[in-house]
């Protein structure tokens, strides 16, 4: 038997080593990306951030800006307080050579001063020329002596799941860092933001990466990094290229976006719905409200229309309809596709910008409020009551908590219903709202809740302030 090992022993080495090695071992280690980084490096900027904080005489940031005023006016002779300079870190990129930079809104909101910082070190002021808080990015300006190296855009709608990305940033102000990976998956919702689709990713994306591009292995900018779930391991999130393109070309023509407004609202096709209905798909927006007056309704758009494609484009679903009508130029001319009894027929229409006296258009500040927290909250129906054995008689209730949001870290789930905020009490969706409007300067937000037939507060530090 022993003869007769060492009689096949040959063969069977033989067999293994001409059978087909994979080929990123088949020529030796998979190709190396550092030339690709070397060129890209000059096109990725670190940005530094100053603002002033004033505190109490006891070096603490005043919480309630009533109590602010009250101290200020009657004790800062005697007692004055103090400010100190809070400094932030994050990335950037450079967009075209004249100076204008690519980041993430919360990188700059609120800065007093910002300073972008060039490979080998050389520093320049810069200036906000615009921003856009709903989808989280902004565009800064420079004045360099000389041009410099821009990136190039990619087209993020080409990339697929296991495509090979990398990142350049500026993680925890360590400077210029590369990390690689690939894209894990697309088209996520964080709850975030109305127009959630982020590409997800396993390169690292760490603190100060935030407003750094995510390059293909082609070195084309095909995302803009800008979140982190804090409890994940190797997700990172970033904002497709190609809506940062329509974005950051509408901050630098007029430093706002103007998004366009159909007047329509829009769900998901269920297939208990598609039964009902008749309509047999599961794909499109289906319209469960036109309002009057609106550009939807002058077309004649009605209720139960289902919308499969705009401008040619396929509608999987009410989210990328969303996002498709707000990134739509007001005036010009757009064509739609509805499945109206059962046939396709063909609209033509212009769209308008949001009317802001319609309550379209959230506040600023409540919509910045809503995103930097990752809850979203719902009136108290006497479903969720019987569900959720709510003893209340006020209220809203959680109905979602983005992982790794504020909100999550600190503890608040969904089905919490909240009693106050700041000491406000909440009675509905319109008390609510007007609570996180009232309190959207404060550094803390001390939510009352009532979880499993008990009240207790939960603080939750927004940053702000």
């Amino acid at each position: 038997m022993k003869l007769l090992k060492y009689l096949l022993f040959p063969f069977v080495v033989a067999a293994v080593f001409s059978f087909p090695l994979p080929e990123a071992f088949s020529h030796g280690s998979p190709e190396s990306i550092s030339p690709t980084v070397k060129r890209l490096t000059p096109s990725v900027v670190n940005i530094s951030t100053t603002n002033v904080i004033k505190t109490s005489p006891f070096g603490l940031p005043y919480q309630d800006e009533q109590f602010k005023k009250f101290f200020e006016k009657f004790f800062s002779d005697q007692m004055p307080g103090r400010e100190f300079r809070n400094k932030g870190l994050g990335s950037g990129f450079v967009m075209s050579s004249d100076g204008y930079i690519i980041t993430n809104n919360h990188v700059v909101r609120k800065a007093e001063e910002i300073e972008v910082i060039l490979e080998g070190g050389r520093k320049y002021d810069a200036k906000i020329v615009g921003t856009d808080p709903v989808t989280d990015l902004a565009l800064l300006k420079i004045d360099p002596e000389e041009p410099l190296p821009a990136v190039e855009m990619g087209d993020s709608s080409a990339l697929q799941i296991g495509d090979g990305v990398f990142a350049i940033g500026n993680p925890f102000g360590l400077g210029h860092t590369v990390t690689a990976g690939i894209v894990s998956a697309k088209g996520r919702a964080l709850g975030i933001g109305r127009y959630d689709n982020f590409i997800q990713t396993d390169a690292a994306i760490n603190p100060g990466n935030s407003g750094g591009p995510l390059f293909d292995y082609e070195g084309r900018v095909v995302g803009v990094n800008t979140a982190v779930m804090a409890r994940g391991q190797g997700l990172g999130f970033a904002i497709p290229i190609n809506m940062a393109k329509l974005i950051v070309e509408q901050l630098k023509v007029g430093g706002r976006v103007v998004r366009g407004w159909l007047g329509i609202m829009i769900q998901d096709i269920t297939p208990e719905i598609s039964e009902a209905l008749g309509i047999n798909r599961d794909k499109g927006g289906l319209i469960s409200e036109v309002k009057g007056g609106s550009p939807a309704d002058k077309a004649g758009l009605r209720r139960g229309d289902v919308v499969v494609s705009v401008e040619g484009e396929e509608i999987p679903d009410a989210a990328t309809l969303a996002r498709k009508l707000a990134l739509t130029k007001p005036g010009v001319d757009t064509k739609f596709v509805v499945l109206r009894d059962g046939e396709e027929k063909p609209f033509t229409i212009k769209l308008i910008e949001h009317p802001e006296n319609e309550g379209i258009k959230e506040s600023e500040d409540k919509l910045k409020a809503e995103e930097e927290l990752g809850i979203k909250v719902s009136e108290i129906t006497q479903q969720l009551r019987n569900r959720f054995k709510i003893q209340a008689s006020g209220g809203v209730i959680i109905a979602n908590v983005a992982p790794g949001s504020l909100a999550f870290e600190s503890g608040l789930r969904a089905g919490d219903v909240i009693l106050e905020v700041n000491g406000d009490s909440v009675d509905g969706l319109k008390n609510y709202q007007e609570a996180l409007e009232e309190h959207a300067s404060k550094r803390t937000l001390l939510f009352l809740i009532e979880r499993g037939g008990r009240t207790i507060y939960i603080a939750v530090k927004t940053g702000r302030g």
